[in-house]
């Protein structure tokens, strides 16, 4: 089509194939094909004179809106491309939310002014597809569910307790010694059990706890009240332990850190404020590193 316009705006093979840099005899064969493929003669050709007939002069200015709206929808898209704007939904769990994606929130909309951010912050797992959400940022592992992702990094974690509740507590040198002391579990489906790993080593950690709760967040204000040992993400932990309000334990001794996607319907049609937001999340996590 862009060949037969060219053809038809120049009056000439020879000028069009100059103009699309390309050969006479080419744009002769495209054109021959055309004409072929529509069952109708378009040019009139002469060793003079080059005419339109009245079925090319009306395919002609049919094209001419065709490639010109083309034209506008590349360049459109183009546009967006370069600039995020719009509603963006997204989803993440309650309490990486609320610690970390409330920052990567604020950072986005400093940086895109025609971007609004609609959130929901939930520990179910969102079908973000059938309910309408751009993107998820989810903690743990991925299941299989046919959708794009892209790691953001990783949450490490570590073994906290108030100075004040290990003053009074038992010694404290191995993992074993955690039996003799009061612990503050997270429990997930019910279970309450630690898998602590350190290099090649493992230990799992099997004893009841003095406290079981379904919030990180909980366990950790126990561990600050002075009741016993928790488990905490170090990125939660550490801003208290700036402050010499907990102390990390075991040094070494964790479970396997969990990794961070953020999770989205397509990475090859991604909307310009997806792919801002997610690159976003991404830089965050590269600047400081895992979520430590």
């Amino acid at each position: 089509m862009r060949v037969f316009v060219a053809v038809v705006t120049d009056g000439s093979f020879t000028t069009a194939a100059d103009r699309l840099g390309t050969d006479k005899a080419r744009i002769s064969r495209i054109v021959s094909r055309m004409e072929k493929k529509l069952g109708a003669q378009l040019l009139t050709r002469s060793t003079r004179r080059l005419n339109v007939t009245e079925v090319g002069r009306d395919y002609f200015e049919r094209a001419m809106c065709i490639l010109t709206a083309a034209e506008a929808a590349e360049a459109a898209v183009a546009q967006q491309s370069r600039e995020p704007k719009g509603l963006l939904k997204l989803t993440a769990g309650s309490e990486f939310g609320t610690m970390v994606v409330d920052d990567w929130i604020a950072a986005f909309l400093r940086m895109a002014p025609k971007v609004t951010v609609e959130a929901e912050y939930t520990n179910r797992l969102v079908d973000i597809i059938h309910e309408g959400f751009d993107v998820a940022v989810r903690v743990g592992t991925l299941e299989d569910s046919g959708l794009s992702a892209r790691k953001l990094g990783e949450v490490s974690y570590g073994l906290y307790a108030a100075p004040g509740y290990l003053k009074r507590g038992p010694a404290l040198s191995a993992v074993g010694d955690l039996k003799r002391h009061n612990l503050i579990m997270k429990t997930t489906r019910g279970r309450s059990n630690w898998a602590l790993v350190n290099g090649e080593k493992t230990e799992k950690v099997t004893v009841s706890p003095r406290c079981a709760v379904n919030s990180t967040i909980a366990a950790k204000n126990l561990a600050l009240a002075g009741l016993g040992i928790t488990h905490l993400p170090r990125f939660m932990a550490e801003p208290y332990v700036a402050v010499g309000t907990l102390s990390c334990v075991l040094p070494g001794w964790a479970e396997v850190p969990a990794p961070v996607h953020a999770v989205f319907a397509s990475s090859r049609y991604m909307d310009p404020k997806v792919r801002s937001f997610v690159d976003l999340c991404l830089s965050a996590f590269k600047d400081g590193g895992s979520q430590d």
